[in-house]
């Protein structure tokens, strides 16, 4: 099974474009389904004072273990760039977080500590 997604759309109507980018960005972290068990996307409109539209993306990612890593929000006029930032994010954490945990393996098995 892949990666699961849960969007939340606040202050407009969600539209099938919007999940559409949303599940073609979510692909980018198929690759890391052992790590993740899914994610919540919160996508909210805002309206500035000058009239201007912005959008601020959440992605929290849920872990095997059920935790919840929330990552930082990615704001900007355009919907889709927005996404993308924030699932190129998630992405980036996963790698540190994959290579953090790799790195605690191998000073394990040097130091004879993974066999304990």
């Amino acid at each position: 099974m892949g990666v699961g997604m849960q969007i939340a759309c606040l202050g407009f109507t969600g539209s099938a474009a919007v999940e559409a980018e949303a599940g073609a960005q979510l692909v980018r972290l198929e690759r890391f389904r052992a790590w993740i068990e899914g994610c919540h996307l919160a996508i909210e409109s805002r309206t500035a004072t000058d009239g201007a539209r912005r959008y601020d993306v959440r992605l929290d990612l849920v872990m095997r273990d059920a935790t919840r890593r929330p990552l930082p929000p990615c704001v900007g006029a355009d919907v889709d760039d927005a996404l993308r930032r924030a699932f190129a994010q998630a992405e980036r954490a996963l790698l540190t977080w994959q290579a953090g945990a790799a790195t605690v393996a191998l000073r394990d098995a040097a130091t004879g500590d993974a066999m304990q």
